[in-house]
């Protein structure tokens, strides 16, 4: 199975690295790097089977806008793995289709990658808090959600 941190060089990995965790203050560097490689895997299944609908969990979508931020990467990543992958904003926090994260999973790894389970769950899953305010539906529109509160002591 290939490794997704071989996707883009070490220092364009840390890089996005660093977005993420600039975006969420306190994080750990090894869950940081967890997510952008989920979202490497997101962006190359996407641009490999441009044909079908895919969206990222709330919390691999954190790692997205960090690789999209990084432009010319994400450009290169996307083109490298079949075409560029759009990412296209929209408003309906009332929808969310949990069976897009299960084909999106099942796309990954027929794209060759295992799935790190543990970031992919659902908009109202806290496990895994990100700064990302946002849950993608079957046509990729960014769906708001509410940012996840520390847990109380």
């Amino acid at each position: 199975m290939p490794d997704a941190s071989e996707l883009i060089s070490r220092d364009q990995r840390a890089g996005v690295t660093k977005t993420v965790m600039d975006s969420n203050p306190g994080m750990a560097e090894a869950m940081a790097e967890r997510i952008v490689d989920e979202a490497m895997k997101f962006v190359v299944a996407g641009a490999r089977f441009p044909g079908v609908a895919l969206a990222p969990s709330r919390v691999v979508d954190e790692g997205w806008h960090a690789l999209i931020v990084h432009t010319r990467l994400y450009a290169e990543l996307c083109e490298g793995n079949g075409g560029f992958v759009h990412h296209s904003p929209g408003y309906d926090p009332t929808h969310y289709d949990p069976e897009i994260l299960n084909r999106t999973r099942a796309m990954i790894e027929e794209a060759g990658f295992s799935v790190d389970a543990e970031l992919w769950h659902g908009p109202s899953d806290e496990r895994v808090p990100v700064a990302a305010n946002c849950q993608h539906a079957p046509e990729c529109a960014i769906r708001p959600m509410p940012k996840p509160e520390p847990p109380v002591s």
